[in-house]
Protein backbone atom coordinates (compact mmCIF):
# COMPACT_ATOMS: atom_id res chain seq x y z
CA UNK A 1 0.00 0.00 0.00
CA UNK A 2 0.94 3.53 -0.72
CA UNK A 3 -0.14 6.84 0.12
CA UNK A 4 -0.98 9.02 -2.77
CA UNK A 5 -1.95 12.46 -3.42
CA UNK A 6 -3.98 13.64 -6.22
CA UNK A 7 -6.57 16.80 -6.72
CA UNK A 8 -10.28 15.36 -7.22
CA UNK A 9 -12.65 17.84 -8.59
CA UNK A 10 -11.00 20.14 -7.33
CA UNK A 11 -10.40 18.71 -4.03
CA UNK A 12 -6.77 17.51 -2.06
CA UNK A 13 -7.49 14.01 -1.92
CA UNK A 14 -5.13 10.83 -0.33
CA UNK A 15 -5.59 7.49 -0.72
CA UNK A 16 -3.88 4.47 0.24
CA UNK A 17 -4.14 1.60 -2.22
CA UNK A 18 -1.76 -0.18 -4.29
CA UNK A 19 0.29 2.04 -6.53
CA UNK A 20 -0.71 0.02 -9.54
CA UNK A 21 -4.78 0.07 -9.33
CA UNK A 22 -6.28 1.59 -11.85
CA UNK A 23 -7.69 5.16 -11.05
CA UNK A 24 -10.75 4.20 -12.39
CA UNK A 25 -11.40 2.01 -8.80
CA UNK A 26 -9.85 4.39 -7.11
CA UNK A 27 -12.51 6.97 -7.91
CA UNK A 28 -15.50 4.23 -7.74
CA UNK A 29 -14.50 1.89 -4.46
CA UNK A 30 -12.23 4.18 -2.55
CA UNK A 31 -13.58 7.77 -3.16
CA UNK A 32 -17.47 6.80 -4.12
CA UNK A 33 -17.59 8.64 -7.42
CA UNK A 34 -19.09 6.05 -9.33
CA UNK A 35 -19.98 8.39 -12.34
CA UNK A 36 -17.09 7.01 -14.45
CA UNK A 37 -17.88 3.47 -15.97
CA UNK A 38 -16.09 0.41 -16.48
CA UNK A 39 -16.53 -0.74 -19.99
CA UNK A 40 -13.80 -2.85 -21.03
CA UNK A 41 -10.85 -3.05 -18.72
CA UNK A 42 -8.26 -2.36 -21.27
CA UNK A 43 -8.55 1.42 -22.20
CA UNK A 44 -10.12 0.73 -25.62
CA UNK A 45 -13.87 1.63 -25.10
CA UNK A 46 -13.77 5.18 -23.26
CA UNK A 47 -16.61 4.62 -20.79
CA UNK A 48 -14.15 5.62 -18.24
CA UNK A 49 -12.67 8.88 -19.57
CA UNK A 50 -11.89 11.48 -17.04
CA UNK A 51 -9.79 14.28 -17.77
CA UNK A 52 -5.97 14.61 -16.13
CA UNK A 53 -4.45 17.79 -15.88
CA UNK A 54 -7.48 18.90 -18.81
CA UNK A 55 -6.25 15.92 -20.70
CA UNK A 56 -9.16 12.78 -21.42
CA UNK A 57 -7.30 9.63 -20.48
CA UNK A 58 -8.75 5.73 -19.86
CA UNK A 59 -8.80 5.29 -15.76
CA UNK A 60 -8.95 1.60 -15.99
CA UNK A 61 -5.61 1.68 -17.61
CA UNK A 62 -4.07 4.02 -15.72
CA UNK A 63 -2.57 3.22 -12.62
CA UNK A 64 -3.32 5.66 -9.61
CA UNK A 65 0.60 6.11 -9.20
CA UNK A 66 0.73 7.96 -12.92
CA UNK A 67 -1.70 10.87 -11.38
CA UNK A 68 -0.04 11.41 -8.46
CA UNK A 69 -0.14 15.31 -7.81
CA UNK A 70 -2.34 16.01 -10.03
CA UNK A 71 -5.64 16.94 -11.16
CA UNK A 72 -8.39 14.83 -11.86
CA UNK A 73 -11.77 15.56 -12.93
CA UNK A 74 -14.68 13.50 -13.04
CA UNK A 75 -18.22 14.08 -14.34
CA UNK A 76 -19.20 14.28 -11.07
CA UNK A 77 -16.69 17.53 -11.20
CA UNK A 78 -17.21 18.70 -14.67
CA UNK A 79 -19.59 21.54 -14.37
CA UNK A 80 -17.63 23.35 -11.76
CA UNK A 81 -14.45 22.48 -13.29
CA UNK A 82 -16.30 24.99 -15.82
CA UNK A 83 -17.22 27.54 -13.25
CA UNK A 84 -21.05 26.12 -13.31
CA UNK A 85 -22.20 26.43 -9.86
CA UNK A 86 -23.08 23.34 -7.64
CA UNK A 87 -25.87 21.94 -8.87
CA UNK A 88 -25.49 23.20 -12.19
CA UNK A 89 -25.69 20.91 -15.80
CA UNK A 90 -22.41 21.36 -17.70
CA UNK A 91 -23.29 22.79 -21.15
CA UNK A 92 -22.70 19.30 -22.78
CA UNK A 93 -25.04 17.92 -20.11
CA UNK A 94 -27.64 20.10 -20.92
CA UNK A 95 -26.41 19.47 -24.82
CA UNK A 96 -26.85 15.46 -23.80
CA UNK A 97 -30.75 15.90 -22.77
CA UNK A 98 -31.26 18.37 -25.28
CA UNK A 99 -30.56 16.35 -28.40
CA UNK A 100 -31.93 12.98 -26.65
CA UNK A 101 -28.64 11.24 -26.79
CA UNK A 102 -28.65 8.79 -23.98
CA UNK A 103 -30.36 5.15 -24.94
CA UNK A 104 -29.01 2.86 -22.22
CA UNK A 105 -26.47 5.92 -21.37
CA UNK A 106 -23.62 3.34 -19.98
CA UNK A 107 -20.93 5.20 -21.93
CA UNK A 108 -22.62 8.64 -21.99
CA UNK A 109 -20.18 9.90 -19.36
CA UNK A 110 -17.19 8.86 -20.86
CA UNK A 111 -18.48 10.11 -24.15
CA UNK A 112 -19.41 13.66 -22.53
CA UNK A 113 -15.10 13.88 -20.93
CA UNK A 114 -14.41 13.57 -24.15
CA UNK A 115 -16.56 15.80 -25.99
CA UNK A 116 -15.67 18.69 -22.80
CA UNK A 117 -11.53 18.36 -24.01
CA UNK A 118 -12.42 18.51 -27.39
CA UNK A 119 -14.17 21.63 -26.95
CA UNK A 120 -11.54 22.94 -24.55
CA UNK A 121 -9.32 22.73 -27.16
CA UNK A 122 -11.24 23.30 -30.50
CA UNK A 123 -14.20 25.89 -29.29
CA UNK A 124 -16.48 25.23 -32.41
CA UNK A 125 -15.32 21.60 -33.85
CA UNK A 126 -16.06 20.31 -37.47
CA UNK A 127 -17.66 16.71 -38.20
CA UNK A 128 -13.87 15.59 -39.02
CA UNK A 129 -12.82 16.89 -35.82
CA UNK A 130 -15.27 15.67 -33.68
CA UNK A 131 -15.24 12.38 -35.16
CA UNK A 132 -11.16 12.45 -34.75
CA UNK A 133 -11.83 13.68 -30.84
CA UNK A 134 -14.48 10.79 -30.37
CA UNK A 135 -12.84 7.99 -31.66
CA UNK A 136 -12.31 5.11 -29.27
CA UNK A 137 -14.96 6.03 -27.34
CA UNK A 138 -17.59 3.38 -28.11
CA UNK A 139 -21.75 3.51 -27.98
CA UNK A 140 -22.86 0.12 -28.41
CA UNK A 141 -26.73 1.97 -28.75
CA UNK A 142 -25.32 3.60 -31.96
CA UNK A 143 -26.18 7.08 -30.76
CA UNK A 144 -23.04 8.76 -32.69
CA UNK A 145 -25.44 11.23 -34.54
CA UNK A 146 -26.88 12.51 -32.18
CA UNK A 147 -23.94 12.85 -29.95
CA UNK A 148 -22.15 14.78 -32.93
CA UNK A 149 -25.68 17.02 -32.81
CA UNK A 150 -24.82 17.56 -28.93
CA UNK A 151 -21.38 18.79 -29.08
CA UNK A 152 -22.52 21.50 -32.01
CA UNK A 153 -25.42 22.76 -29.85
CA UNK A 154 -22.89 23.19 -26.73
CA UNK A 155 -20.16 24.91 -29.11
CA UNK A 156 -22.71 26.79 -30.63
CA UNK A 157 -24.59 27.74 -26.81
CA UNK A 158 -21.17 28.35 -25.46
CA UNK A 159 -20.27 31.00 -28.56
CA UNK A 160 -23.65 32.37 -27.92
CA UNK A 161 -22.89 32.76 -24.65
CA UNK A 162 -19.70 34.34 -24.77
CA UNK A 163 -21.20 37.05 -27.37
CA UNK A 164 -23.87 37.78 -25.00
CA UNK A 165 -21.19 38.23 -21.87
CA UNK A 166 -18.36 40.24 -24.42
CA UNK A 167 -21.76 42.29 -24.39
CA UNK A 168 -22.05 42.72 -20.91
CA UNK A 169 -18.62 43.97 -20.44
CA UNK A 170 -18.94 46.20 -23.33
CA UNK A 171 -21.94 48.22 -21.39
CA UNK A 172 -24.01 47.34 -24.22
CA UNK A 173 -27.13 46.10 -24.60
CA UNK A 174 -27.71 42.22 -24.31
CA UNK A 175 -30.30 38.99 -24.53
CA UNK A 176 -34.05 39.67 -25.53
CA UNK A 177 -35.30 39.71 -22.05
CA UNK A 178 -35.94 43.23 -20.48
CA UNK A 179 -36.52 44.59 -17.27
CA UNK A 180 -40.07 44.33 -16.27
Amino acid sequence: MADITLRVNGSEKKVSVASETPLLWVLRDTLELTGTKFGCGAGLCGACTVHVDGNPIRSCSTPVSQVAGKSVTTIEGLAASDGFAAGQLHILQAAWIGEEVPQCGYCQTGQIMSAAALLAKTPHPTDEQITAAMNGNLCRCGTYERIRKAIHWAADAAKHARREIAKIDNGEEHGSGGSQ
